[in-house]
């Protein structure tokens, strides 16, 4: 499996590739025309590999359906009410 967003909050999100979290996407504005969603990668230093497709340790889009079909078509785990959502561990 490639990668895959869990929803934290309303509008933010883990990014999971091969179930390790490597970075965050989040929506920055209001939910008006104005809002964009935003991938940051955890290791954003100049030297860091990255992995296919990013070129940057930030990406910005329109919208979070726009994030995940960058993302291969990336499945989107929903917040689920009711119960905690437990973090997998982050390997570095």
């Amino acid at each position: 499996m490639g990668y895959q967003l869990r929803q934290l909050a309303s509008g933010s999100y883990d990014l999971l590739l091969r179930d390790e979290i490597i970075g965050s996407v989040v929506r920055s504005g209001s939910r008006s025309k104005n809002t964009t969603w935003i991938i940051e990668l955890l290791d954003d230093s100049p030297e860091a590999p990255r992995p296919a497709p990013f070129t940057a340790a930030e990406e910005e889009f329109e919208t979070l359906e726009a994030v995940c079909r960058w993302l291969g078509d990336a499945p989107v785990r929903p917040l689920r009410k009711g119960s905690g959502v437990s973090a997998l561990p982050v390997h570095r």
